[in-house]
């Protein structure tokens, strides 16, 4: 639920820079589109700090604090392996930052044989420009080379644990296999280890962090008002699913899956096998889904609805029922390769847009 008692303090945070970007017609009726921050580049993630402050991370590395109207940038980020997909990812504001001043980040971490998703913990200090006690508490055990399929969200579980979304790195087969992290959900502790109650604990030759598998590009995940959590992942030639995510499921890539090789050719055995988790929706063809949330703001209508952004054709997916099926895209100039979509605590819904390199709030006039 939204917090009436912060929204004096966005304000503040984005009306001294915030511009009227247009008006989007929605079956909720008129929306007013501001841009908030401008001249990004390829921003990835943001979050929201309880003093109105937002982080902003840019792949390339950087990472911002936006507050009262200007830009701060932050030291003290990891090096980061900043090609392909790579980079600087997700950043996570859990909900004891007020007391604890902790951050986590997800990013592409240099290691032998190429590079790996890695999860990063450090405290902001309380002027904001930098990170201290910054370490890398978690990081795929295995590097490999290529740019492709990193994940990487990071959401934070009821009890304080972490999920933390890894693509197959372009390893097809690795996404079945769990003595790799590759295609995995993992679930962590706070300091990088593995909950004693995760699922494979105790399996030898199996990663202990992993919580379910099979899957291929997992770049948008959040929790419902359950306390469930969902992701959605990147197919290939169509396939891009929405997955309601279960402790120790196998979600089939490359075994099963929706759409097909780039090349044209089948992928695996078809759209199903025993044992293997049917996608709750999928796209045909593919709108490369990125960021998630689930409403629950100022806008009746919305909620308990799912929001996605989608890269490749420009909107914001708006998704209902159970099962969940989309019911709207929400489209404008500004929702131009839509990166990651989250509530801010005013009940409004915002968005980063790479294609223009801003953030955005949209809310009703």
């Amino acid at each position: 639920m939204y917090s009436r008692f912060l929204f004096p303090l966005f304000i503040l945070c984005w009306a001294a820079s915030a511009s009227i970007a247009e008006v989007i017609q929605t079956k909720s009726g008129p929306l007013e589109v501001s841009l908030v921050v401008a001249d990004l580049d390829e921003p990835w993630a943001f979050g929201f700090l309880p003093d109105g402050g937002i982080l902003i991370t840019e792949r390339g590395g950087q990472l911002w604090l936006v507050k009262n109207g200007r830009r701060t940038k932050v030291r003290g980020v990891p090096r980061v392996a900043a090609r392909g997909q790579g980079g600087l990812l997700d950043v996570l504001v859990p909900r004891d930052f007020a007391t604890s001043r902790t951050l986590f980040f997800t990013y592409a971490k240099r290691q032998r044989g190429g590079a790996g998703t890695a999860v990063f913990r450090a405290e902001l200090a309380q002027d904001g420009r930098s990170l201290r006690e910054g370490q890398t508490i978690f990081e795929m055990t295995k590097g490999s080379s290529g740019g492709r399929h990193f994940g990487s969200r990071l959401v934070e579980a009821p009890d304080g644990t972490l999920f933390v979304t890894v693509g197959d790195r372009g390893d097809r087969p690795s996404a079945q296999d769990l003595s790799m992290e590759n295609g995995s959900v993992l679930r962590i502790t706070r300091d990088g280890a593995a909950p004693k109650d995760n699922p494979f604990i105790g399996r030898e030759g199996v990663i202990p962090e992993i919580w379910s598998f099979g899957h291929r590009n997992p770049q948008g995940a959040a929790l419902d008002r359950d306390g469930q959590l969902w992701i959605n992942e990147h197919g290939a030639k169509g396939g891009d699913e929405v997955n309601r995510v279960i402790s120790g499921a196998n979600y089939g890539w490359p075994v099963i899956a929706y759409g097909r090789h780039y090349s044209g050719r089948k992928i695996g055995e078809g759209t199903a096998k025993p044992g293997m988790e049917q996608p709750e929706t999928y796209w045909d063809p593919s709108i490369a889904p990125s960021g998630m949330t689930f409403y629950d703001g100022i806008i009746a209508s919305w909620r308990g609805d799912a929001f996605i952004g989608s890269l490749k054709f420009d909107y914001i997916s708006r998704l209902s029922g159970a099962p969940l099926r989309e019911i709207e895209q929400i489209s404008g100039k500004a929702t131009s390769r839509v990166r990651d979509v989250r509530q801010g605590p005013d009940g409004a819904l915002w968005f980063l847009s790479v294609g223009n390199g801003g953030l955005y709030r949209m809310a009703p006039k």
